[in-house]
């Protein structure tokens, strides 16, 4: 999806403060742009209009607001930039800490809508693919435990060498043409139930 076929979200409770961020992504050529003036029932909002990023400006930001925003966040898997006027390092770490992709103090300036879209998107991106990487490895490590408690149940019950249990394992993943760790974890439930 190239930049100028992203659909974006503006959540702003000042008209002016929106139009000027809304002027911002015209010029930068994002033409699927919707403003919204109220955080009430945004989970709606945002549910229907399915946008690909969300950019959030709060000129003055409360705790309740903050938390509602930040709870919504944690919910949805999408780029969030957030504009403030002000903030403390608490607020700052709990945006980042809920998923917010870029936290501007300060900043709003047409120019700068676009550069900061930008990074949100790319660093919104990048932390997804950690993410994706991270589980993936705890799979795998996953996997691999469940395996070597199997090669152990067969081991002992079958006395069969540690390769040998492999081998009969993989070949009956191949027959069965499932995963070995599939099998590996059929094994060890079935030892459970026998033991």
């Amino acid at each position: 999806m190239t930049h100028d076929e992203l659909k974006i979200l503006v959540i702003d409770e000042n008209a002016i403060r929106a139009s000027i961020i809304e002027e911002g992504l015209r010029e930068a050529g994002h033409s699927h742009v919707t403003i919204v003036h109220t955080v009430k029932g945004i989970a709606r909002i945002i549910e229907s209009s399915a946008p690909d990023v969300i950019i959030i400006d709060l000129e003055n930001p409360d705790r309740d607001m903050l938390e509602h925003l930040f709870q919504l966040s944690r919910s949805i898997s999408r780029p969030i930039a957030m504009f403030v006027d002000r903030a403390d390092t608490q607020s700052i770490a709990a945006a980042v800490e809920a998923g917010v992709s870029a936290y501007i103090v300060d900043g709003l300036k047409k120019e700068r809508v676009k550069p900061i879209l930008d990074m949100a998107v790319i660093r919104f991106r990048a932390f997804e693919k950690l993410q994706t990487e991270l589980a993936q490895a705890r799979t795998a490590l996953e996997d691999r435990k469940v395996i070597e408690r199997a090669k152990g149940i067969l081991m002992k019950m079958r006395c069969l060498s540690e390769e040998e249990a492999f081998t009969l394992m993989r070949q009956t993943a191949m027959n069965e043409k499932k995963k070995l760790a599939e099998i590996a974890q059929s094994v060890v439930t079935a030892a459970g139930l026998l033991m």
